[in-house]
């Protein structure tokens, strides 16, 4: 994205992951917690590819998650007002390793929204490294895959803060995923985006897809491991990125009937 994001002093709670890297990370010159090595294969590459991430990449990741707040936090306080509710902008909050937080124990390598104290967290390496492996794949900055991630969050504050809560956890994160399609769409008419920019928003969602279960053998086993991976679906990468596309091409209100 084009827009400068200012520094900022605080950060909040994020709601939902993209879970999957797809390339390979590893050492750094990071004091404050070590990188971890991840190994995967980006779609389309091949072979893992050893990309390595500095101090100042995560300092720039995190400067731009700022303002995507910024931008998020704006879009989303007018759409409301327009329809009669206010929006409580969710706090943004980073971390290393994982953090306590009012719904728990945040583990490393995750972002997500935490309702009860409306707050976004983000591990800020891990945000960072799905900007790298995505540039690095897609010969561009990547930097939307990170903008993706926080946007992502910012929709499942919307939708929860309009009363679009559901025991189904793919009803909600299809749901978050169409809202940062939403605001894709927005950055795109306000002129904020870089050629690449799409596809990276689309590659992001890709690498996010939930993994094909596999099989045990035993039908009983094979049954209840899928319930439970039921239980915390975000969508195959097709289902991830149809979802996305459809806020990308019909705003706020392909997400959610009474957005504008």
């Amino acid at each position: 994205m084009k827009r400068r994001f200012p520094r900022f002093t605080r950060l909040g709670l994020i709601a939902a992951a993209a879970a999957a890297s797809s390339a390979s990370l590893t050492g750094s010159s990071l004091q404050a917690a070590p990188l971890a090595s991840h190994f995967a294969v980006a779609p389309g590459v091949g072979a893992p590819t050893m990309l390595r991430l500095t101090e100042r990449d995560v300092t720039v990741s995190n400067q731009k998650a700022a303002a995507a707040y910024n931008a998020l936090v704006t879009m989303w306080s007018r759409d409301l007002k327009q329809i009669g509710a206010r929006f409580v902008a969710p706090d943004l909050v980073p971390y290393r390793g994982a953090v306590r937080t009012r719904c728990g124990i945040m583990a490393p390598s995750n972002a997500s929204y935490c309702y009860n104290g409306n707050t976004i967290y983000f591990d800020d390496i891990f945000r960072a490294s799905q900007a790298k492996i995505a540039g690095a794949a897609l010969g561009t900055d990547g930097d939307m895959v990170g903008v993706g991630i926080i946007a992502h969050e910012m929709g499942h504050a919307v939708a929860m803060q309009l009363g679009h809560i559901s025991r189904n956890s793919y009803e909600n994160e299809s749901t978050a995923d169409c809202l940062a399609g939403a605001f894709t769409r927005q950055a795109q008419k306000d002129g904020e985006l870089e050629k690449g920019d799409i596809e990276e928003a689309f590659f992001g969602m890709a690498a996010a897809g939930d993994p094909t279960p596999g099989t045990t053998g035993d039908p009983r086993m094979d049954a209840r491991l899928s319930r439970r991976l039921a239980r915390g679906a975000h969508g195959t990468r097709e289902q991830r990125q149809q979802n996305f596309r459809t806020g990308l091409e019909g705003g706020g209100k392909a997400c959610l009937a009474e957005l504008p």
